[in-house]
């Protein structure tokens, strides 16, 4: 019994104050809020701007560092050339990119001159018929590209023929590596253009990835010249390898972030 006291004297102290006095003092507290201040339109815009603005840099730092490796293989090139060190072929300034044009190949397909972009191409311009300055280019460009190595398959040989003669049958089985294609004479003639005093198809030219005649070799090319003309190729793909590789679409993806 005596423990059973002990704990109700427990419980009575214990118990909250619950006074009808001490109920109505905290009622009649008043309540407090805290008010914050919207911005003003003004400076909401004003926000609105810098975000804007932070993010189109962002943007554009992101366009240059992928452009960073094209820029560069170009300045290289045409910029930072060591002294005493000459180019065979003759650079285009300005470079001309390929035009819109159909072109139909030896099997009747139609495409896009602008389809070729994406590869390096080597090009030579003759009619169907093909004479012995054609024949020669042909396996010029033949030999050039196969002593590229690995690095062949970044480049493509192209031949372009503005006329409607027939090839010869005799040359098609050499020809089962290139790309030949029927294109429009003047369409060509208002895109490429010989040295003074020389004709469209004694020379050959060149072509980068991006889709722009940027070289054109001296007229008539013999097999003592090819070296040189492999040089040519070789510095230039030395150049660009940070950012070419081989096949169109690679060259796509990686060229639009270049330049492009």
């Amino acid at each position: 019994m005596s423990g059973s006291k002990l704990l109700d004297d427990s419980f009575t102290r214990a118990a909250p104050d619950a006074s009808p006095q001490r109920a109505t003092g905290l009622a009649d507290q008043p309540l407090g809020l805290t008010v914050h201040t919207l911005p003003s339109p003004a400076r909401a815009m004003d926000a609105e701007v810098r975000r804007t603005g932070s993010g189109r840099w962002k943007m554009l730092a992101v366009l240059l560092v992928c452009a960073a490796p094209v820029l560069a293989s170009y300045f290289t090139f045409y910029v930072l050339r060591p002294e005493g060190r000459r180019n065979f072929g003759e650079l285009i300034d300005p470079q001309r990119p390929l035009p819109e044009q159909a072109v139909v190949s030896l099997s009747g397909q139609t495409s896009s001159l602008k389809a070729l972009k994406g590869q390096w191409l080597l090009l030579s311009v003759a009619g169907g018929a093909c004479d012995e300055g054609c024949s020669r280019h042909l396996y010029l460009q033949r030999q050039l590209r196969e002593g590229l190595g690995k690095d062949k398959a970044r480049v493509d040989w192209v031949w372009l023929i503005p006329d409607t003669d027939p090839v010869p049958d005799q040359l098609l089985p050499a020809l089962k590596d290139a790309t030949v294609l029927r294109v429009d004479s003047q369409t060509l003639s208002n895109w490429l253009a010989p040295a003074s005093a020389h004709q469209l198809a004694e020379h050959l030219y060149l072509v980068d990835p991006l889709g722009n005649w940027m070289m054109r070799f001296p007229a008539n090319l013999d097999l003592a010249n090819a070296a040189k003309v492999k040089r040519d190729l070789e510095r230039l793909l030395r150049a660009s390898n940070s950012w070419d590789q081989p096949g169109r679409a690679a060259v796509t993806a990686a060229g639009a972030e270049h330049a492009r």
